[in-house]
């Protein structure tokens, strides 16, 4: 029963992995948005957006990543239920 409890704390916390990176996600778009709307003359926050651009790919492909790991998780948690 402790590797099912293991299992099961492990997934929760890939779950809140995954909802964290969703709201970086969400903010970075916001941010992308608000400088094409208000700020596209500005070099350096185009130089920002840039970054922002980055780490709104790097947080997606980490998001893939914790999603993997959940189901994983989630299909070891159903074996181990099953028997």
């Amino acid at each position: 029963m402790a590797a099912l409890e293991t299992l099961n704390t492990l997934k929760e916390i890939r779950e809140q992995e995954i909802a964290e990176y969703q709201l970086n996600i969400d903010n970075f778009i916001r941010a992308i948005a608000k400088i094409d709307a208000d700020h596209n003359d500005n070099e350096d926050m185009l130089e920002f957006k840039n970054h922002l651009l980055q780490l709104l790919a790097d947080n997606k492909r980490e998001q893939l990543k914790s999603i993997i790991m959940r189901d994983v998780l989630a299909d070891q948690i159903a074996e181990l239920e099953e028997s």
